[in-house]
């Protein structure tokens, strides 16, 4: 699975290493504290980081969600299920963001896209 951060992230951590560790052990707590899997989790986060916009956040999760067996149909979807919550052009930006991800991929032949 590929861990890399963005620099600024990394800088943080760095320079703030007790916060940087904070971060790093609420991340694996709230991971390993109840019955959701991996994959399921970074969908979850994925669609949270649509809702607020974090172009970085959507291109971690998604890619992480890909890396732990998620199609990239089952990726397109946790952020369709969002629409009404988040409305259209907050997702179609997620989405043009997971392009950037699902590299070489034919959206259009996607079975989410024929529905």
């Amino acid at each position: 699975m590929q861990n890399e951060f963005p620099e600024h992230h990394i800088s943080i951590r760095e320079r703030f290493k007790e916060f940087g560790n904070i971060l790093n052990e609420m991340g694996k707590t709230t991971e390993e504290s109840g019955p959701i899997d991996k994959k399921t989790s970074h969908l979850i986060q994925l669609a949270a980081s649509a809702a607020i916009r974090s172009e970085g956040a959507v291109h971690s999760h998604a890619r992480r969600a890909l890396e732990l067996g998620a199609s990239p149909d089952e990726v397109y979807h946790a952020l369709i299920l969002v629409t009404s919550t988040i409305g259209f052009p907050t997702v179609a930006a997620a989405i043009s963001w997971v392009d950037d991800i699902v590299e070489g991929s034919d959206k259009s032949n996607t079975p989410m896209s024929k529905k």
